[in-house]
Parts: C-alpha cells; structure tokens; sequence
C-alpha cells in the first residue's frame, strides 16, 4: 500500500495516527536543527518534519531530496507549534518515521507553484510539470465538476447521450476542415466534424427525441485567446419543440450551472434581436455589464459645416459617465485608441460636460452649446460625463464604437468577471452576401429555418431573410448558439438553391440527409455551447487553454509532443500521397 491518506486529508482530529502519504516534494526547507518538507498530491500538501529525535540516517535521506522527487513518507501526526490558517493541513505536520525514494526527479524547468516563473510556451512545452500546479489543477477540476453537472441534469430531462462519428464527409460550407486520408479508399478522406449537425439531425429522424453529448469538434482556423482546432462543445438537439421551447430548455441549463457551480442565480435572461444589437451595441455579441448604449447623432451632427461630419454616411456616440476630467494625454490616447488597424477609425470626436452644464467639445468651432446641449440630450449626458463620437460608413463606425466601448468599460472598471449578465441574441440573417464569390452564404449553416413569415423573401429578397436561430451570450462572449432546423424538403431545397447548390451539388453533399426527411422527418431544433469558453468564464479566465488540459499553442502546434509533424515515406505511399517541396526563395 502506497499510502491511506492523501495529503490534503489530514487535520487535527488525527493527531497521534500514523498514516502513510505518497506524493512530490515541494519544498525542502533545511534550517539545522529542523528539517522541513512539503508533499503534495492532487489534493493538497501537507508538512513532514525532521528534528533533533529523527534518526540521523533519515536526516541524510532528507538532505538528498530534491523538488518533485516522489516519496513514500509514514510519521506521527502532531499538532503544529507554528500554524498555517492558508493550508486545509496548516494544524498538523508529520513527524516522520520511515520515508520511500519511489523516484528521482530532474530539476523542473520552472517552479511548481501558483507564482511559477515558466512562461507560456515553456509551461505548455512540460505541461504535465505545470498540471501540478494547484491554479492550473483547479481548472481541470472545475471542467470536470462541469460536465458532471450538465450530464445530470440532461439526463434528468430523458436526453439521450449518443456518440457521432469523429470521421466523416467533408462538407463546403463553414470553417476549414481538417481531413484524414482513407489508406483503403485512396485518393479519398474522411473530414473531422466541425460540429456533429448531421448526424444529430439523423438522430431526430431517427426518433431518439431529445439527444446530447459533450463532443470534440475540430476547426482549422486561425486561434486566438477563445479558439483551438479541437474544442470540445455541449451539443443538444429535441424534437418536437419551438424556439420558445428551445430557449427555455437550455436557459434553465445555463441558470442551473450558475446555481450549482457559482452559487449564484442571474435571473431571466433578457432578450435582444440582432438588428437592436447592433444598433445599441456595434457587435452581436452585446456585453450588457454597463450601458453605454449608442446613440444616433447623425441627424443633429450635420450640417454644421464640419466636413468630417458632413461626409459621413453615419455618426454615432456613446456616454461615458464620470469621464469628463480626463485630461488632454488620456483623450489622445483614446484617439490613437481608435487608429488602431484592429479598430478602424480615422478619428475622434468628443465633448466633456462641465459642472455648470456647459460643454466642451474637440469640435467648437463648429458647434455652439446649444448644438452641442441637443447632443446631450440625446445621449443623456450629465454634468461629469465624457461623450466619444465616431463617424464614417455605418457599419463601420458601429463596429469601430464597438471596440471603443468596450475599452471604456475596462478603463472604468466595469467589466468585474463575478458579475454575470447573459442574454438571447434572436432574429440573425439568414444569409449574408459575399461580393467576392457574388453568392449568399449561410450565417448559421445550411440548414436553418427561416423565421416563418420571411420564407417567401427567399423567392424576391433573400438578403432580408431572418433565421430562426439564437444565441445565448455571457459578458460580451458567445457561448452557445443554435437553430429550428429545416425538417420540410422543399424548403431545404430551396434554401440550398438560395446558397448556390446545384441540384447534382446538394446530392452529393447532403443527399442521405434529404433521402432521411423523405421517411418523416419531425420539428426539431438544436443548440451547441461552447463548453471551454464557458469553463473559463466560470474560472474567470480570458483563455480557454487554461481549462484544457493539453491544448495548442497560437500557431496551433503542440509543442509538448512537437505536433503536426512530418510522417515516415512508407506511410505516405499507403495512403498514396506525396509531398509538394516548398518552392525555394529566390534572393
């Protein structure tokens, strides 16, 4: 037996046992007289001792220990003399009696502990050495936690968890693919599931009614802090239902993770169309923590013989409340804000609102108060508030005030990650057009319902199509998303039409999806949450690698095993590939 007590277990109640602990030395602490050692495990650490009554054979022992060595440790539990109140364990210490080298250890790269000194790419190079850290094990924990609690209360409501293939067909529409050459079929390859839509609505067909699963789906595209190749997602789909139905299911999810994970019960959760989103907000994906609404001012901002202005297709501002003593260095910081090519704005206009109520603005000359009090009025500025106006093409001025808003609302301090605000974004474009390839693509995919009373746009106005879709949006960040599906032929058929597809195309694609509607297909509709976006938000983290336990790094490497990498010649000519050189660089 390696041990009957782990070492987060132990507490004062146990003074005069002797248990046996096994884990990794944490630290070594040699102060003459006294010997001190910290072991720990996956759940916690507790403190061995050495003094002047250890026999001076196991004194040398601990002399010899280095950090992460693993030991098998039997003492005396006691009662600590100096207690640590920030230790589970910081009552007791173990007088050490008997200790095991199970296993010598390397000097570590870096420090295991919560202020380790390893950076990113070094840390996620020995990611095994930093799962040993508490922070990062606590995340784990956390997802796991998670999952358990999703699975029980889906599996309460008779959803039914069901595997779907991870090798399938390559489908043209959405992000890239990542595709698996078939050695037995050559010259053909399987794709990974970007997500497993099909088969989920096969399921349906199928009958199984309410299905779930927390699936791995793969995406080869460019990752940022919110994205990896490989993700994992809560995929649901029912049958029978509504979209009221669907949101009030998986809203009553969401709020029953909130309650049993943070202890907290965010309330109904509001709901928002699309067109209102980004009028009021730039985005989709409103972050409702603070307001800041945006305002139009393009009727009472023209016409003042400010060619700026005067030009623009559209000027648009917020109210920044209590930003009115920023001083002249903070305003131009805020304009080299908005330069930024990550923004897109080429300037920007603002006005400070006085104590007395007058106004002073970076535009003067060419507004007098009162034209300058309607703009107040507009956006309801007070005494002490800072107005910021952008202007140009709409779109995007809108998305430029986006990015702005959520800058002041950092600078302000209004973005706590313990203060939870979701919403329902509804009523999305079907389709958006694409000038490059001239054609409509899908917004969601291919198989989303249109909103029942637009239907007939798609024979006279496609663009102005409103998808029966949603999305459910935590702090500014998307979290899930889904649909009411299209279960009639016809009208998956026109809808392929309407994106293009010939008639040869869509069979080729989808034909055993349309021949599956052919034996009755039901209602039914869907949602997927991104379930590492909603682990990290819970553990109140910006990257969702830290709730992975081995991801990728930016450029989609895995640099721990050193992945992708290049494969043995033999196994490219069984799957009858061959390799393109590089064309060489000429100087």
């Amino acid at each position: 037996m390696y041990r009957n007590y782990t070492c987060g277990e132990l507490r004062l109640e146990h003074a005069g046992q002797e248990p046996v602990l096994a884990g990794w030395v944490q630290t070594v602490r040699n102060l003459g007289a006294m010997t001190f050692i910290d072991i720990r495990d996956r759940y916690g650490i507790t403190q061995l001792v050495a003094d002047e009554n250890t026999p001076a054979q196991l004194k040398e022992m601990f002399d010899k220990l280095g950090r992460e060595f693993v030991i098998q440790v039997k003492g005396i539990v006691r009662e600590r003399s100096s207690k640590n109140a920030k230790m589970a364990t910081g009552e007791i210490e173990l007088d050490i009696k008997e200790l095991t080298v199970l296993n010598k250890a390397a000097v570590p790269p870096f420090t295991i502990q919560d202020d380790t000194d390893g950076g990113d790419e070094l840390r996620m190079k020995f990611r095994y050495l930093d799962l040993r850290r508490e922070t990062v094990r606590k995340n784990l924990e956390l997802r796991a936690k998670m999952a358990h609690v999703v699975r029980n209360y889906l599996d309460d409501l008779k959803f039914i968890e069901t595997e779907t293939p991870v090798l399938m067909k390559s489908t043209p529409e959405g992000a890239r693919d990542f595709v698996v050459p078939s050695r037995m079929n050559p010259n053909q390859f399987y794709a990974l599931p970007q997500s497993p839509q099909i088969f989920k609505q096969l399921l349906m067909v199928a009958g199984f009614d309410r299905y779930y699963q927390i699936v791995k789906c793969f995406r080869d595209e460019d990752l940022r802090a919110d994205r990896q190749p490989e993700f994992t997602q809560i995929d649901c789909e029912m049958s029978f239902v509504e979209l009221e139905d669907v949101l009030n299911m998986f809203e009553g999810l969401a709020r029953h993770m909130f309650k049993e994970i943070k202890e907290i019960d965010p309330g109904a959760f509001p709901r928002i169309t699309w067109a209102d989103a980004m009028e009021n907000y730039g985005c989709d994906k409103p972050d409702i923590r603070f307001g800041m609404k945006f305002k139009n001012l393009t009727g009472v901002a023209k016409g003042k013989e400010f060619k700026v202005f005067d030009e623009a297709e559209y000027i648009v501002g917020i109210c920044a409340p209590g930003c009115g003593e920023y001083t002249r260095k903070q305003m131009d910081a805020l304009t080299e804000f908005v330069k930024r090519s990550q923004v897109g704005a080429k300037g920007l206009v603002y006005a400070k609102v006085n104590d007395d109520g007058t106004v002073k603005s970076s535009v003067d000359k060419f507004y007098t108060q009162e034209d300058l009090a309607k703009w107040c009025d507009i956006l309801e500025a007070k005494p002490g508030d800072l107005i910021l106006i952008l202007s140009g093409e709409r779109i995007r001025a809108l998305s430029a005030l986006s990015v702005l808003r959520l800058e002041m609302g950092r600078r302000c301090g209004l973005m706590n990650k313990e203060n939870f605000k979701p919403l329902w974004v509804i009523d999305f474009p079907l389709l958006e057009w694409d000038e490059d390839s001239a054609r409509f693509y899908a917004m969601h995919h291919p198989f989303t319902s249109p909103i029942p009373v637009d239907i007939p746009l798609l024979d006279t106005d496609p663009g102005k199509v409103r998808a029966n879709a949603y999305d459910l949006v935590i702090n500014g960040v998307e979290i899930g998303g889904g649909s009411v599906r299209i279960h009639d032929s016809e009208l998956q058929a026109k809808m392929f039409k309407t994106l293009g597809f010939s008639k040869q195309e869509a069979e080729n694609q989808f034909g055993f999806l349309m021949e599956a509607f052919k034996y009755g297909a039901p209602p039914h509709a869907g949602i997927a949450f991104g379930f590492d976006r909603l682990v990290s938000m819970f553990a109140g983290l910006d990257s969702i690698r830290d709730v992975i336990a081995f991801p990728k790094n930016n450029s989609g490497r895995d640099v721990m095993n050193d992945a992708p990498s290049e494969i043995a010649q033999v196994q490219l000519d069984e799957l009858f590939l061959s390799l393109v050189a590089p064309k060489s660089k000429t100087l």
